[in-house]
């Protein structure tokens, strides 16, 4: 191991090579452990690479405090505002620093590239923001309303996001950002006194636990106090020149009101910005691999939507009045010259993994990656295990101390199992670097370590499960918020909306009421029924209700009493059992059928699916082939593919429709709307060129003439393979070999129209693929009435879907379609009218 100094005293850089990730993590907790009390900035290169190192850090260093501060998740000079819960972690951490000055014990901050390029607000703008309350103290509600509201707090009827408050007489609900448990919290007051602080979920209302403090911090890091405010309209005029009334932006602030996106003009707020290095002006940097040129490439892109937001300022001043008017990168942003500046009188250390020679300026950390498992992996005639154990003898031997890393506790639990049972040996588990140094040499420990491959040094060896198994055994699963009861407490109920007993049917909720029962006051919802009649029910007893899910307009209450209400839940439940009693019948018919083997055709189908023009995932692969060995069963298949959107279901349904009609079968696929029939049709078409198959499509887009001729098609079979919506769940649709029927969207159908098929020939295949199953598909096939397949994994490079409301903004349309043109996708631009189409169209060009 080596022995690195970084002291504040001696500013210079230095460069540690031969750390490979997972190796940087344990140099950053030696450079702690040597420099005693301070605190070291370490610059990753993104988020995803900080996340690692935090929990890289909690196993080398566990008694180093490790800080994270991330940058804004949202672009450079965007219209929407950072997310509440990313604002609130760097408040957190800003409040800390500013507070604590040089820190008392070992200490890591962990940031991004684009987070210190990022201005903050200065150290003095945090010295009175905060709000601590503990039991016992008295607090004027009025100046706490009004600390809520200058930074950045919401007032709603009921807390359920952060940075919202209520105020209900004596309690205060409150859900401050950055705390990470997803959990709010409940003053309860007598008179001004705080009596308790309680937290509770925000979904269901109810209290989890009592505290022993409130500690507050500002939502934002734009204020909006008078100050804050007069500082904006000033700057704004000075920059801009004079406002009018069509400036959005001016208007919100100037009225104290908080505006979607203002934080990007966050310079004109404050007096003064500053940077995550000035809040610790003596603290040693420490940068990642790479992280220079990603700051190049992060001002590059500043630069680029700096200029679009200028030159687009005339479209947009014609087409909707809400001009961006955007600040100048070096008021939001540091420059290159200005990052080299603050390091330049710093202890600064350049990781890097490749190994570099010993000179006065460079240092080797002597670790390289470990050996990867792939080659026994792949190769079947080889024993992975056998490789691991000959693997592990061997550095044993080398006197190496051996660590497997899991990426979950879990997954180390199961690799400890897994790999006693394979006569690898004694497998301890280890909490800490600390257990794994009080641990013979000739020990194997297994350790909770994310990284995604292992690493060697001189004392060191580990093997990530990656290594191993070539994925992970298990993900880190992300806390959920508990759903109880849909009316779990009073409060979610306003008095005029439409209930459901599930006794006595729709009623009204007028309100609450106390009634004296028994000598003894019972808080009763009042429902009140058709003629006036009324019903009180214990809110003890409110799981009975449910909210009325239709539209309200036009619905007649129940009679209080009346078989009405009686008798349609008795019509309902005989419908749901003929229904039940039909699909039965259909499921066992075809469970008692044969149907001749389809087989893939050699060489042929191997040419098929060379031209899908991705690499398959895994578990796209899996269902592939779940799908085709289903067909070459003899029996009906009954198959659900259930995937996110873009996890490439069609792909699997392309391979499915291509076997089955090469087998001399017709295909039907069946889908909800006409543009995804007209969509799947070309895709169908285009992988369908050049072979013997007739591909048709069937919807209301198609004149009668050519309907009819699609019709004839299917009746004599000339058509191979047809896409349709639902016509082809018409009576007057005949097939005259249909093999396999695949059910798009199948939330989107009703259960009588999916069955509609099926119930023309009992041996007909069936493949339903959808994102969302409805809960009757999904107990269908969780109880194995029919099979399932997920795909789980995302494509390469696949991002969740992000939604956002903004108004017209040619900025924000041209980097959508431009980075979607780049990524060889498609754009679908929607207009609400049809004669907006044209000017869309040449707005667009």
């Amino acid at each position: 191991m080596i022995s690195v100094d970084l002291d504040p005293k001696q500013p210079g850089r230095v460069l540690i090579g031969g750390a490979p990730e997972g190796q940087d993590a344990r140099v950053l907790a030696e450079i702690c452990r040597r420099a005693g009390a301070g605190t070291l900035v370490h610059v990753a290169i993104d988020d995803a690479r900080a996340a690692r190192l935090q929990q890289a850090l909690a196993f080398f260093a566990p008694g180093t405090e490790v800080v994270q501060f991330p940058a804004w998740d949202c672009l450079p000079y965007d219209r929407v505002s950072p997310n509440p819960e990313v604002v609130g972690r760097r408040i957190d951490t800003l409040t800390r620093l500013a507070g604590s000055g040089r820190s008392a014990q070992r200490r890591i901050v962990i940031t991004t590239v684009n987070a210190v390029l990022q201005r903050v607000p200065p150290r003095a703008a945090f010295a009175d923001a905060t709000f601590t309350a503990r039991p016992g103290d008295r607090i004027d509600v009025d100046q706490l309303q009004q600390f809520l509201s200058r930074n950045g707090y919401t007032r709603a009827q009921t807390v359920r996001e952060p940075g919202e408050f209520a105020i209900r007489g004596g309690i205060i609900d409150l859900f401050p950002p950055g705390s990470g448990d997803d959990e709010a919290v409940r003053l309860d007051l007598f008179g001004d006194e705080l009596e308790q602080v309680r937290s509770f979920d925000p979904i269901s209302q109810r209290t989890t636990g009592k505290r022993d403090r409130v500690e507050l911090r500002p939502m934002s890091e734009a204020f909006l106090d008078r100050d804050s405010i007069a500082r904006f309209r000033s700057g704004y005029r000075e920059l801009f020149g004079a406002v009018t009334d069509e400036d959005p932006l001016y208007e919100a602030v100037s009225a104290g009101r908080k505006q979607a996106g203002m934080e990007h003009w966050l310079p004109l707020f404050h007096p003064e910005m500053e940077t995550l290095l000035d809040y610790l002006p003596d603290a040693p940097v420490t940068l990642d691999h790479q992280a220079e040129e990603a700051r190049e490439a992060r001002l590059a892109q500043i630069a680029d939507f700096y200029e679009a937001r200028r030159t687009m300022q005339d479209v947009e001043r014609r087409s909707s009045g809400a001009v961006y008017k955007p600040l100048p990168p070096d008021r939001l942003y540091l420059t290159a010259a200005e990052w080299d500046a603050r390091l330049a009188g710093r202890a600064v250390a350049v990781f890097s993994p490749f190994g570099v020679p010993e000179s006065p300026g460079a240092v080797d950390a002597g670790a390289r990656r470990g050996r990867d498992f792939a080659d026994a992996r792949t190769n079947p005639e080889v024993n992975l295990f056998a490789e691991l154990r000959k693997h592990v003898a061997g550095l044993k031997d080398e006197g190496r101390r051996i660590v497997i890393a899991g990426y979950t506790t879990g997954a180390r639990e199961r690799l400890r199992t897994v790999l006693a049972e394979q006569g690898v040996g004694e497998v301890v588990s280890a909490e800490a670097w600390t257990d794994v140094e009080a641990l013979p040499k000739g020990v194997v420990a297994a350790a909770v370590l994310p990284i995604e491959h292992g690493f060697l040094d001189a004392d060191l060896a580990i093997i990530a499960e990656q290594d191993i198994f070539g994925d992970r055994l298990v993900r880190p699963a992300r806390k959920r918020r508990r759903s109880d009861q849909f009316i779990a407490e009073v409060s979610s109920l306003t008095p005029g909306d439409l209930v459901v007993h599930v006794d006595h049917g729709i009623g009204r909720y007028d309100g609450l009421e106390t009634l004296t029962v028994s000598g003894a006051p019972h808080d009763c919802l009042r429902i009140l029924y058709a003629g006036d009649d009324k019903l009180f029910v214990p809110v003890e007893n409110i799981e009975v209700l449910s909210r009325y899910g239709s539209e309200e307009a036009g619905v007649q209450l129940d009679k209080l009493g009346g078989a009405g209400w009686q008798a349609r839940k008795a019509r309902v439940k005989k419908r749901l059992k003929d229904m039940a009693d039909e699909l039965m019948r259909i499921a066992a018919a075809r469970e008692l059928k044969r149907t001749p083997p389809i087989v893939a055709p050699e060489g042929l189908y191997e040419e098929f699916a060379a031209r899908f023009p991705y690499d398959e995932t895994e578990d796209q692969l899996r269902a592939i082939e779940n799908v085709l060995d289903d067909l070459q069963t003899g029996k009906p298949m009954d198959r659900l593919v259930c995937g996110d959107v873009g996890f490439g279901k069609t792909e699997v349904a392309l391979r499915a429709a291509f076997v089955a009609a090469m087998s001399g079968v017709q295909v039907a696929v069946v889908v909800p709307t006409t543009l995804l029939a007209r969509q799947h049709f070309r895709t169908f078409s285009d992988r369908f060129k050049n072979l013997p198959i007739r591909v048709a499509q069937l919807s209301r887009m198609l004149s009668a003439k050519e309907a009819r001729e699609v019709k004839q098609g299917l009746a004599d079979g000339s058509i191979r393979l047809v896409v349709g919506t639902h016509a082809l769940l018409g009576k007057d649709i005949s097939f005259h070999d249909l093999g396999l029927v695949i059910v798009d969207e199948e939330q989107h159908f009703g259960v009588k129209q999916k069955e509609r098929l099926k119930e023309l020939r009992s041996d007909i295949h069936v493949l339903t693929l959808t994102a969302t199953p409805i809960p009757r598909t999904l107990q269908m096939a969780l109880s194995g009435v029919r099979e399932l397949s997920l795909i789980a994994t995302p494509p390469v490079d696949r991002l969740a879907v992000r939604t956002f409301v903004l108004p017209y903004d040619p900025v924000v349309i041209r980097e959508a379609i431009l980075r979607e043109h780049y990524r060889g996708g498609q754009t679908f631009y929607v207009c609400p009218r049809i004669e907006d189409l044209a000017k869309v169209a040449e707005r667009v060009r």
